[in-house]
């Protein structure tokens, strides 16, 4: 097994049949890839697609090989970032290139090395370990994102109202999943894809571990696609509790803007130049105050009993 040889080696190495050749570049130059494209014949369209950064997950299939494109995702202070994985699988060799070193591809050597029975099977092998990975990263987080929801479910339903803070944290849970979503979804067709027996991509012996990487896959966006509802379920259902809040604000402020009219209108109705029953003597001003005091108590149940205070 040879290890750390030059990019002008490739082609060597490729041109025995039994040999199996994988290439890893993190954030490599143009020059770079022009190399490696030279060395295994790739399509110019494949390698200028690694510089279209954003791209939609993808295979394309092109006569000599294929071009991959998957995100691999973690959380970076409460904020997703999502990190662009290309891959050029011809017959024989795999190319990974990174868009930078937050993917730990350490990891994904251990993983390959811990299945080592499987390597006979080549690059289908190569490839479902690391795509493996990059779905089981993807189900850590909607794993992640759930216990979130989950939080806020229970906030929501506290007597406290949501701060600021809160509907912020909402707000980023939001966009983290729709970031989630853009990432697995698209991860249906790669697989399926990669499945597909008349292409002959995978090995016969690798289709299971490929059909429980679909299935893996499937669950990743069919819980995404679960918690972005209910996370606008949570949204609406914040949104009706202030309008309730404020129908019972409006409420109670309407009923103490009524109490409060009675008095004012007998004071003021008696304010005028016109004597009221008993004007000038003690049992009127009696008269009057136990009026508005009976009224106001009146009014006072009333809108009690019906709920507005």
């Amino acid at each position: 097994m040879s290890e750390g040889f030059p990019i002008a080696d490739v082609s060597d190495h490729v041109s025995d049949p039994g040999n199996v050749v994988w290439f890893d570049l993190c954030a490599p130059t143009t020059g770079d890839l022009e190399t490696i494209a030279e060395e295994l014949g790739l399509h110019k369209l494949a390698v200028e697609d690694v510089f279209q950064h954003h791209q939609r997950p993808k295979v394309d299939l092109y006569d000599s090989h294929l071009f991959i494109t998957v995100y691999w995702l973690h959380l970076e202070d409460s904020r997703l970032h999502p990190v662009e994985i290309n891959m050029f699988a011809t017959r024989n060799a795999l190319v990974t290139v990174r868009e930078s070193e937050h993917f730990d591809v350490d990891k994904v050597v251990a993983r390959w090395e811990a299945n080592g029975d499987l390597a006979k099977y080549g690059v289908s092998f190569l490839l479902h370990g690391l795509l493996d990975h990059v779905v089981d990263a993807h189900f850590d987080l909607v794993e992640h994102l759930d216990e979130q929801v989950e939080e806020l479910e229970e906030q929501l339903f506290e007597e406290r109202q949501m701060s600021r803070e809160d509907a912020r944290h909402m707000f980023t849970l939001r966009k983290n999943m729709v970031g989630l979503r853009k990432a697995a979804a698209p991860m249906r067709e790669v697989v399926n894809t990669l499945i597909r027996r008349e292409l002959h991509v995978v090995a016969p012996e690798m289709a299971p571990y490929y059909q429980d990487l679909y299935d893996h896959v499937l669950r990743v966006a069919e819980w995404t696609d679960t918690l972005r509802d209910l996370l606008g379920n949570l949204r609406e259902t914040h949104m009706t509790q202030q309008g309730f809040r404020l129908n019972e604000i409006m409420k109670s402020l309407t009923s103490w803007a009524a109490i409060i009219a009675v008095p004012t209108m007998i004071t003021g109705y008696y304010g005028q130049n016109v004597p009221y029953p008993g004007f000038g003597t003690s049992a009127g001003f009696w008269w009057s105050t136990a009026v508005i005091i009976s009224a106001s108590g009146l009014l006072y149940l009333a809108f009690k009993r019906k709920g507005w205070l």
